[in-house]
């Protein structure tokens, strides 16, 4: 490989130190000299770094950033730089597969297409669209997640769609409808060239998003360099660079939050004028923050009390203020309710809405965003309010199909019910497309169970053989990133076009094709009797997307497949007021909350009950931001004398979900070849734990076995890397999902990956030797015999 740098070592490269203007550089990895360049963007992680894509006779060969692009101004992370080689894998699926006798063969495309047909029209005739369920990813695009939703909700007429980005960014979604009334980030990554200070709460950034992390580390090499506020249970490299770093426990991220926004309303540090103009809910939040004052704080969570006042002072006295929130609040205890808190503090401060003052309640996957905002999860498309009769009766007129086809009756099935649908046996055929929910979902034991279930038809659409195609009766292979048309909208509202540069390998088809295909093998038609799907190729998806925008929130009316390309991407709303897009939402202090505009009425932040419209409607904040507060309610896991300790999970700076691409690149997977369990050095000596101990780790849902890593973490606590499964290595149990729990914050429905109970001891001694001969023993006897 030919590389502007080793990102493997040199993960963030040289400085550039600057306030104001990013300066450009330009970031490259080949293993050939490409014969043309291919405009794109990556898809690693929810930055959405524009790209270009290097191509020789037909192969991708590398990648280049791209210097006039807004977001990274060239750069790339490792994963960006090195995991293109997955395109060029030999393992690449390159016909569907049917199973047959328990076992899969390869098939035609017209063969497992009318296989696919077939069933969803038996199980539609015997319990209508309600059994089938589609289970989607990250990864896809615009014009696929549009194209996909529009045959869920007015084809097929289920409320059972949604995706992985249930696992990760749900949350994100839920907090900002809670505080704004709709989704979309109110800042732009511009803010981080100006402000005075970074707050990142539960988010390593430097190893989830490398390149927007460069952009903090530039800033805090050139002049007037921002305080830098981190909430992280562990020592990672973004808390290295802390101000200040508090530690808490898991599952106390309320109490933190609460004692932060107590110090800064007792001090004064608030803009009253800015709270009484354009917010609601003020008095109620005081009330609850009230009761955490630090020391109440110290006792639960183990931050100490002076290190909160410290950070108080510094998020009450900053001129302005960038905050980013992930996962160690959306995998929590009270994810929104925590996460709504990040609003909270922008808020009664004022920061929001101009240079310097961005929110950024982050995605974990790059094409995130468009599952929410396309309606293949479970929203409606743009922004719309599922319990709004209006909002539905305009998706009706704009697919032209009657208003009762839409499934609206009711909140659409978050993920974690679709799989207990399944489970139950109502969902009797689940889509998976692009993503490895055997590794990734919570309790991997019941998900197997599930997949294996005989009443339950499993089509799985991927690029590659997972833990999870390999329980499907049907596999489609598919195309991938590089190898078809179409657009992704990052964490800051960015656009990015990426053209085909390759072709797929084999019978793969992209996802587009494949749901199109579907589609009119379905007979789906709109109430005219012309096929429902009106479009044949990504561009005419994209001009439909457009209309069905206009005038909502997320507005790309402005923009076109010529505007994106060839230069950078674009940030919406883009329309006739923002041909340019626009930087910032809210600038004017005008929220998305009117009742006849917003995307939710609204939940309780502790229970989740919906507000119902007549209630919002009784309250009409027309155009106020809520303030909402919310009290301590303790994980329903803790540590106990079974299971002493703490287990919570995350990703390395290396990897990417889980590990289908970027394991199949040499550099990255060398860096990176294998999990482990971090603990701290007490409870290393505690337990005669040496560093590279082999060490198990159990809850009460199942085990693993990884090496051990010491120091970096607070005693009591446990990390382990969720990354990794089976496909590449069966030589032990190594997915941290094996332990996590089955439990779903009130109102995001993410699952908490964040905290469970767990214990550990060290493998490989006489005693585990003995106890897996007592275990052999069992085995082989019924229960009686002696």
């Amino acid at each position: 490989m030919q590389a502007s740098r080793d990102s493997i070592i040199d993960i963030w490269g040289e400085r550039s130190p600057y306030r104001g203007e990013w300066p450009v550089r330009v970031d490259q990895c080949t293993s050939e000299e490409p014969d043309h360049w291919v405009q794109s963007a990556c898809v690693l992680c929810s930055n959405g770094c524009g790209i270009d894509i290097g191509v020789k006779n037909g192969r991708i060969v590398g990648v280049r950033g791209r210097k006039e692009d807004i977001v990274n101004f060239g750069r790339m992370g490792p994963k960006g730089l090195h995991g293109w080689v997955a395109n060029n894998s030999k393992d690449r699926l390159t016909k569907p597969l049917i199973r047959e006798n328990g076992k899969l063969r390869e098939a035609g495309w017209d063969e497992a297409m009318n296989l696919i047909v077939q069933r969803s029209k038996e199980i539609i005739e015997k319990q209508t669209s309600l059994g089938i369920g589609f289970y989607t990813s990250g990864q896809l695009f615009l014009e696929e997640y549009y194209t996909l939703g529009v045959i869920g909700k007015a084809g097929l007429g289920t409320p059972h769609m949604d995706g992985n980005t249930r696992l990760c960014t749900a949350t994100s979604a839920a907090a900002l409808k809670a505080s704004f009334g709709s989704d979309g980030q109110p800042g732009s990554y511009s803010d981080i060239d100006t402000t005075d200070c970074v707050l990142h709460f539960g988010h390593n950034i430097a190893s989830q998003q490398t390149v927007l992390w460069m952009r903090i580390l530039d800033r805090l090499a050139g002049p007037n360099p921002p305080k830098v506020v981190v909430i992280d249970p562990r020592e990672t490299y973004t808390a290295q660079k802390a101000t200040v770093h508090l530690a808490p426990k898991p599952g106390t991220n309320i109490p933190v939050m609460n004692g932060l926004l107590h110090l800064i309303i007792t001090a004064g540090h608030i803009n009253r004028a800015y709270i009484d103009a354009h917010t609601v809910g003020f008095e109620e939040l005081e009330k609850i923050v009230t009761e955490w004052p630090p020391e109440r704080v110290e006792k639960l969570s183990g931050v100490p009390a002076a290190k909160l006042r410290e950070a108080a002072r510094i998020l009450g006295t900053t001129r302005s203020l960038v905050s980013t929130v992930l996962q160690g609040v959306y995998q929590s205890m009270q994810a929104t309710a925590a996460a709504v808190q990040i609003n909270n503090l922008h808020l009664v401060r004022g920061l929001i809405g101009s240079d310097g003052c961005g929110i950024y309640q982050m995605n974990g996957q790059p094409t995130a965003q468009n599952t929410r905002e396309c309606g293949a999860d479970g929203d409606l498309p743009a922004f719309r309010n599922w319990s709004n009769k209006e909002h539905v009766q305009q998706l009706a007129g704009l697919w032209n199909v009657e208003l009762h086809k839409i499934p609206h009756w009711s909140p659409p099935t978050h993920a974690m019910q679709i799989w207990r649908f399944a489970e139950a046996g109502s969902i009797k055929m689940l889509w998976i497309s692009g993503t490895n929910p055997a590794v990734s979902m919570p309790e991997l034991s019941r998900i197997r169970e599930i997949l294996q279930k005989e009443d339950l038809f499993v089509v799985a659409q991927d690029a590659f053989m997972t833990e999870t195609t390999k329980f499907a009766d049907v596999v489609l292979p598919a195309a991938i990133w590089g190898e078809k048309t179409g657009c992704y909208t990052n964490v800051d509202r960015t656009v990015h076009i990426s053209h085909k540069a390759v072709e797929p390998p084999g019978e793969a088809r992209s996802d587009f094709d494949i749901f199109i295909d579907y589609s009119r093998r379905m007979g789906f038609k709109d109430k005219d009797g012309a096929d429902l799907i009106k479009w044949n190729t990504p561009e005419e998806a994209f001009e439909a997307w457009k209309e069905c925008t206009r005038g909502r929130p997320c507005d790309y009316t402005g923009m076109s497949y010529s505007k994106l390309t060839g230069g950078s991407g674009i940030q919406w709303p883009c329309n006739e007021k923002f041909p340019e897009g626009s930087h910032h939402l809210y600038t004017d202090g005008v929220f998305n909350t009117a009742a006849d505009y917003c995307e939710t009425y609204g939940h309780d932040l502790d229970t989740g009950a919906a507000v119902t419209q007549e209630e919002y409607k009784a309250i009409d904040p027309n155009g106020k931001a809520f303030l909402k507060g919310s009290d301590y309610i303790p994980p329903h896991e803790a540590p106990d004398e079974e299971y002493p300790l703490w287990l919570t999970t995350g990703r390395l700076v290396y990897h990417f979900h889980t590990r289908t691409k970027t394991g199949r690149s040499k550099e990255l997977h060398e860096a990176a070849p294998d999990g482990y369990v971090q603990i701290s050095e007490e409870d290393a000596a505690k337990y005669n734990i040496a560093e590279g101990d082999m060490i198990e780790v159990a809850s009460r849902r199942g085990k693993i076995v990884e090496p051990a890593k010491i120091g970096g973490i607070g005693p009591g606590i446990v990390f382990v890397p969720f990354h990794y499964g089976y496909w590449d290595n069966e030589e032990r149990p190594r997915a941290a999902n094996e332990l996590t729990i089955t439990e779903w914050d009130a109102v995001s429905k993410q699952p908490h990956f964040k905290y469970a109970a767990v214990k550990i001891s060290k493998t490989g001694g006489i005693l585990d030797k003995i106890g897996e001969a007592i275990e052999t023993i069992k085995e082989k006897f019924k229960p009686g015999e002696t």
